[in-house]
């Protein structure tokens, strides 16, 4: 595409991209001796970390109790409540009594510090929420053992640094720090050797099928052929096409067509590129075939899909 200057050839980037992804520090609280708090589900994907001390995690639904030590960090992917206390003997108290009306800083549980805990939210555009969602377990535990944790730690140190201090900018350095912090969960996710449902995110940690989506990410206008994709994966057309299906879940050609149709939505919404321009870009013969493959997928013509984005 022609406004593809910003973009690079990493498929992952462009997702959270076109996402339009935001990640906020919301606050923290600190605790000592006995203390425990639910906190309702979310309404957007949440993170929380150990900042200093340890606690441990219940989590609604599940039976188990699951330690967090220092420098654990937490992606809530489901809507979930939970509770982090220091004793699961301990009765909870809600989280809205000791947060209310409060946005961001520290909040005092009690009269102690031993623990400090910290959290935010993420949020992604309605279109693309399903594709991560749908990606990812109901939630992910990084352990501060992790190899990506030692970034993480630097990450979630500065976070608290820049909660505690009035210093210049600090709410946009919080938020590009929250936005590191939620990308290095997602590596340590992928990194970590479990098993991710079949989709765009398993196909881009895939090494055979990496290089073919950096490819088709990097020129999604070139004519792709299976036999090009199988070639770049270093496979033979049979075993690139069922490997490709069975670890993205779709057709490899299926793929490249969702695809330049989230290019067209993304630019459709912004206004900028005209349906001719757009269609050529994505590498279709005519107006008229992009605008059949277009309804095709995303239910609605071109048209009237950049006219209902404007309203």
């Amino acid at each position: 595409m022609s406004n593809r200057t910003e973009m690079t050839d990493d498929p992952i980037t462009e997702f959270l991209r076109l996402a339009e992804v935001e990640s906020v520090m919301s606050g923290g609280f600190t605790a000592g001796g006995d203390w425990s708090v639910r906190f309702p589900p979310p309404d957007k994907l949440k993170f929380f970390a150990s900042a200093r001390g340890g606690c441990v995690l219940r989590m609604e639904g599940d039976t188990d109790d699951v330690p967090l030590a220092e420098g654990d960090v937490v992606l809530l992917i489901a809507p979930r409540g939970f509770v982090l206390c220091s004793d699961p003997a301990v009765a909870p108290r809600e989280a809205r009594e000791f947060f209310g009306d409060v946005r961001g800083g520290i909040v005092q549980v009690n009269e102690g510090v031993d623990t400090l805990h910290i959290g935010g939210h993420v949020r992604l555009h309605p279109d693309y929420e399903p594709m991560l969602t749908g990606a990812l377990p109901p939630w992910i535990h990084v352990r501060a053992t992790a190899p990506e944790a030692s970034v993480m730690r630097w990450l979630i140190d500065r976070m608290v640094e820049e909660s505690a201090a009035s210093r210049p900018a600090a709410g946009l350095m919080l938020t590009q720090l929250a936005h590191l912090l939620f990308v290095q969960i997602l590596r340590a996710h992928m990194a970590s050797g479990e098993s991710l449902r079949a989709g765009w995110l398993r196909a881009a940690a895939d090494p055979r099928l990496a290089p073919v989506l950096r490819r088709i990410h990097a020129d999604p206008a070139q004519p792709w052929r299976l036999d090009d994709m199988a070639r770049a994966a270093a496979m033979s057309r049979t075993v690139f096409a069922a490997h490709f299906k069975a670890v993205a879940g779709v057709a490899p050609l299926t793929y490249l067509t969702q695809w330049r149709m989230r290019l067209a939505t993304h630019a459709l919404r912004r206004g900028s590129v005209p349906v001719a321009v757009l269609a050529r870009d994505l590498g279709y013969a005519s107006e008229s075939a992009f605008s059949h493959a277009f309804k095709r997928v995303v239910g609605v013509s071109p048209a009237r899909f950049a006219l209902s984005s404007a309203a």
